[in-house]
């Protein structure tokens, strides 16, 4: 038989990607096509969970059309997801019967405020690793059993069917009703502890039971498609979150490594191996459960996650007009030795992960009349940094394990000004890979690893191979100094509103 390919499904917020990747993880071939967002009133996202689908099939098959491949060449398939967006259907018909709500969607606040002020957060936090917020997705699911005409009695009967992107794509392509620990975890109705559903939180978010998803290992064979769709059956094998997924495939196998995305947001996960309940603000997740070994292994997370990265940047280029493309950040805050003491702090919606603060706002300190658009490009590109570095302060306090390394990907980990400063304000060398499509390789990874294709997390981890490594270069005094004036340009970012 000719070579054989992993085909990962990376379902994003905005697009959906097929990527296909060979033994040695490199990329082979990729497809990719967007979908609508929907914004039917402020503060609301949704997705039309239909154009999901048929975005996913679609790019699925057009990359193995294009590389003349059937399903005979593909040993197994992958999917991560965006997390936490919830989709309602119907378990006869398959249709969604409204559309998805997004993770970004804000609907639920007030809920969110309720369950909060009735003394729930405790409870929450101690079973789930997470903090009561409209983010995740058990009271976005609440919201649709309120308020889709009929769905509440339906679900009640058995009728429809919960799942988080995952769990819609499983269903759709092989008719199962399946999610894995990565995902479930994320939904505030999993207990990370037990890995079941808890009946205990079901009930105050008044939730039946009946509409959940069986839960199944991150890795390990756990369903085949319908031949329908790519000629024959071939097994889905690997599924996790999209965070999850990039920290696998940053090879992050061990307790203490850390890996950050720096996409629109920020998002910076630390393996801790066992669940580390958070003092400093943070989220505890399930990183994956492999079950390529007996029992399965489950791994756990510390996360924290910043709202503003690469929309930072977005905003100098569409806000402030001073770059017309976002790759030409770097050259413009290059044309200054550094900031000449100002500090921009990019809370434009608020504060994330360890602050919390939904009432701060952007903040711009330290302008005078020499100030240039260089030195305010320049304090953009650390302010990145800098909430980053918070991030992982929060982390080291929480597991008392010292930072060895960052791993860096996405976008913005392009930037190599900011990769510099980030080092520097870590005091680690901040680690780049060859392969930044991190998400959809860790997919792959954890499918290939499900059917046999790679046969052990070392041989995954031998694979991982650096493009550029950034030293720090900064003397402690400075570092010292330098986040002693972010930690005071904080203070006033906070509580504005």
């Amino acid at each position: 038989m000719s070579e054989q390919f992993i085909l990962a499904l990376d379902q994003g917020t905005t697009s959906s990607r097929a990527i296909l990747f060979d033994r040695s993880g490199r990329i082979h071939g990729s497809a990719q096509q967007e979908f609508r967002q929907i914004f039917p009133n402020p503060g609301w996202v949704e997705h039309d969970a239909g154009e999901i689908w048929t975005s996913q099939l679609a790019v699925s098959q057009q990359v193995l059309r294009e590389h003349h491949l059937t399903a005979a060449d593909i040993a197994a398939i992958g999917i991560t997801n965006q997390r936490e967006t919830t989709v309602l259907w119907d378990r006869t018909t398959g249709e969604a019967v409204a559309n998805a709500i997004v993770w970004q969607d804000r609907r639920t606040a007030n809920l969110c405020d309720s369950l909060r002020a009735e003394g729930y957060g405790s409870l929450f936090q101690q079973k789930t690793g997470l903090i009561i917020d409209g983010y995740f997705s058990g009271t976005k699911l609440r919201w649709l059993l309120d308020n889709v005409p009929g769905a509440r009695e339906r679900a009640e009967l058995g009728e429809l069917a919960f799942g988080t992107v995952d769990s819609w794509l499983m269903y759709k392509l092989a008719g199962v009703h399946l999610t894995d620990t990565s995902n479930a975890s994320r939904t505030m109705m999993f207990n990370i502890h037990t890995l079941e559903w808890d009946d205990e939180l079901l009930a105050i978010l008044k939730i039946p039971r009946s509409l959940l998803a069986q839960v199944v290992p991150s890795s390990g064979v756990a369903a085949h498609t319908d031949a329908k769709f790519f000629g024959a059956p071939i097994a889905i094998a690997g599924i996790a979150g999209d965070q999850q997924a990039a920290t696998y495939g940053q090879a992050c196998f061990h307790s203490g490594m850390v890996k950050s995305t720096y996409g629109t947001g920020c998002f910076i996960l630390m393996n801790t191996d066992k669940a580390v309940t958070s003092q400093n603000n943070l989220l505890t997740t399930v990183g994956w459960t492999t079950g390529h070994a007996s029992p399965h292994k489950t791994d756990y997370m510390l996360e924290g996650g910043v709202f503003m990265g690469g929309a930072t940047i977005q905003w100098l280029r569409d806000g402030l007009g001073i770059i017309k493309d976002s790759s030409e950040v770097e050259a413009l805050a290059s044309r200054v030795p550094d900031s000449d003491g100002v500090s921009f702090v990019p809370a434009f919606s608020g504060l994330g992960a360890p602050h919390w603060d939904a009432y701060a706002r952007g903040t711009m300190l330290g302008i005078t009349r020499g100030t240039t658009a260089g030195h305010i490009a320049r304090a953009a590109l650390e302010g990145i940094a800098f909430q980053t570095a918070d991030v992982v302060t929060a982390m080291q306090k929480d597991a008392t394990i010292p930072l060895k390394e960052l791993r860096v990907d996405g976008g913005a980990a392009r930037n190599n000004m900011l990769m510099q400063f980030q080092a520097d304000i870590l005091g680690v060398p901040v680690v780049r890979p060859e392969v930044t499509e991190t998400t959809a390789l860790g997919a792959a990874y954890l499918a290939g690893l499900g059917v046999g294709y790679w046969s052990t997390q070392d041989e995954i981890a031998a694979q991982w191979r650096m493009e550029r490594c950034f030293e720090p270069q900064m003397s402690m005094p400075d570092r010292e100094a330098k986040l002693g004036v972010w930690g005071r340009a904080i203070e006033r970012a906070k509580g504005w509103a």
